[in-house]
C-alpha cells in the first residue's frame, strides 16, 4: 500500500481569492477518501488541481507519481473523472457514449458496454442522453469514469441534485466501485455521504483544511457521547446556562432550540429537567441523538455546513 494522490503546500488565487490556502495531504492505494464542505469551500478548485483540469499557483501535486500540471496526458489514461456537470451530447444514445469514450483510451476495458449492467442502465442503451433522469445521468457519468479502467476515481458532488433514493442507489455504486480496490477521491457537502462511504475525511472551509481524520475519530473528537436536543418555552436563556450543568462539555443554539454535548444523556436529562423547574422555563420536544459530522463541521467552523 502507497500514496497514490501526494499534495504538499498547494495554493490557488482567483483575483484576492484564496481558493485553496496551503493544502497538504495525502490519499492511500485503496482508500475512499471524501473532501467535504460548503458551497464555494475550494472543494472542486482543488480536485481540479489534482485532475490536471487546474494548475496550482504553488505547491506540489503527486496523482500516481504523476505530476498533473506536467504530465497531464499520461495522467488521464490512469485515472476516471466524475464532474460536477456531465455535458455530453444530449441527442448521443447511452451505448454509444461508451463506445465513443472507450475509444479515446490506448487500453480501454475490453467491453466497456458491460458497464450498462453493472450500473442498472441495459434497459437506457438506446436511450438519448438528453431523455435520462438526473440519476440515470449521473449514472452515465460514472460508466464514462469507468471505461479505462483507471486506478484512481475522482467523483465531485456526485449525488448532488438527486432525490433520496437516487442518492442511495448512487452510495451503492461507489462502494461497489470502491470493493473492487480502486482508490476514490471524492467531494460533497453532504456529511452523511462522507460518513457513509469514506475511509478518512477532509473537512474544508475557507480554502484552508481544518480537520482529516477518520469520520469515527471526528465524531469522538466532539468529546461527548450522545447530544440531546430541545426548546424552551417561558423565558430567554443563552447557551453558556446549560454548560454549566456538570455532565455536559457544550451548549450550541441551534435551528429551534438548544443541543447539548454530554458523555451522559441520561444525567443531563435529568440535571436539564432540574434547571428548568428551579429556573422556572418549560422545556419541549426533548430527544437524544449520537453526534455526526455535522455537529463536527459546526464545532470546527461555527456555522451550518449547507450556508
Amino acid at each position: 500500500m502507497g500514496a497514490v494522490v501526494e499534495c504538499e503546500h498547494v495554493t490557488k488565487r482567483y483575483g484576492d481569492l484564496v481558493a485553496v490556502d496551503d493544502v497538504g495531504f495525502r490519499v492511500e492505494e485503496g482508500e475512499v477518501f471524501g473532501l467535504v464542505g460548503p458551497n464555494g469551500a475550494g472543494k472542486t478548485t482543488l480536485i481540479e488541481m489534482l485532475e490536471s483540469l487546474r494548475t496550482p499557483d504553488s505547491g506540489s501535486i503527486r496523482v500516481l507519481g504523476l505530476d498533473p500540471a506536467k504530465e497531464a496526458q499520461k495522467l488521464k489514461e490512469k485515472i476516471g473523472v466524475q464532474l460536477q456537470t456531465t455535458s455530453i451530447q444530449p441527442n448521443i444514445k447511452v451505448r454509444e457514449a461508451v463506445r465513443l469514450f472507450a475509444s479515446l483510451y490506448r487500453q480501454p476495458l475490453s467491453n466497456p458496454e458491460a458497464l450498462l449492467k453493472t450500473l442498472s442502465l441495459e434497459d437506457k442503451q438506446n436511450s438519448r442522453f438528453r431523455k435520462l433522469s438526473g440519476g440515470q445521468k449521473q449514472r452515465v457519468a460514472i460508466a464514462l469514469a469507468l471505461v479505462s479502467d483507471p486506478q484512481v476515481l475522482f467523483f465531485d458532488e456526485v449525488t448532488t441534485g438527486l432525490d433520496p433514493q437516487a442518492r442511495r442507489t448512487m452510495w451503492g455504486l461507489v462502494k461497489d466501485v470502491a470493493s473492487r480496490g480502486k482508490t476514490v477521491f471524492l467531494t460533497t457537502h453532504y456529511m452523511e455521504e462522507a460518513e457513509h462511504l469514506c475511509d478518512r475525511v477532509a473537512v474544508i472551509d475557507h480554502g484552508k483544511f481544518i480537520a482529516l481524520d477518520t469520520p469515527q475519530n471526528l465524531v469522538r473528537s466532539l468529546r461527548g457521547g450522545s447530544k440531546v436536543l430541545f426548546q424552551v418555552e417561558g423565558r430567554e436563556i443563552a447557551p453558556s446556562e446549560f454548560e454549566k450543568l456538570p455532565a455536559v462539555s457544550r451548549a450550541e443554539k441551534v435551528e429551534g432550540g438548544f443541543a447539548l454535548f454530554t458523555a451522559d444523556g441520561d444525567r443531563t436529562l435529568q440535571e436539564l429537567v432540574r434547571l428548568a423547574d428551579r429556573e422556572g422555563f418549560r422545556l419541549a420536544g426533548i430527544r437524544t441523538e449520537s453526534p455526526n459530522l455535522d455537529d463536527v463541521f459546526l464545532t470546527l467552523t461555527g456555522r451550518e455546513l449547507r450556508e
